[in-house]
């Protein structure tokens, strides 16, 4: 089994504009879908081939309302993602799974009612709002060790493995 997990770009909601479109909405009919961060989508496939798949039917709409698509896929890490491209490759098999883990994309995840600038009383009407991801940084593994997550202070990261073009070295 597999994961894909859409994350919304800041200025769309992407669960309306996704059902909003008959092709995109056909195309995620038959998937349970799930909001495990704020203005993501999350399914579950049945392979790797099907996730990419999955994503290659959406791109026009991933071109304009995401910011990032991400694969899980337990045979290659229980906890790390995979970015579109480096899903892709593998699939492909242009990259072996063990060769992907040193170059990295790390989001901070808070609670969607203590994001910087909320007052206690947003944190109170949005209690019931999933986390949210927030900027992504780009870190390289050195060893098993991923370098801390410092751009502010976060309650979880969420890691993405991606390639070394995505990564720009």
């Amino acid at each position: 089994m597999a994961q894909v997990c859409l994350v919304g770009s800041d200025d769309v909601n992407l669960r309306y504009e996704l059902l909003s479109r008959e092709t995109a909405r056909n195309a995620l009919v038959t998937y349970d879908l799930r909001e495990p961060f704020e203005n993501t989508i999350q399914v579950q496939t049945v392979s790797l081939g099907a996730a990419v798949a999955l994503l290659n039917d959406l791109n026009w709409y991933l071109v304009r309302y995401t910011d990032a698509a991400l694969v899980k896929v337990p045979s290659i890490s229980e906890s790390e993602w995979l970015s579109r491209e480096l899903a892709t490759a593998i699939r492909d098999d242009e990259v072996a799974p063990e060769d992907t883990g040193r170059f990295l994309t790390v989001y901070g995840i808070v609670d969607a009612g203590h994001d910087e600038g909320d007052t206690d009383e947003d944190a109170g009407a949005t209690q019931d709002r999933p986390p949210l991801l927030v900027e992504p940084m780009l870190l390289t593994r050195t060893g098993d060790a991923i370098p801390e997550y410092d751009l502010r202070d976060v309650e979880d990261t969420l890691v993405v493995r991606v390639t070394k073009a995505e990564f720009g070295a």
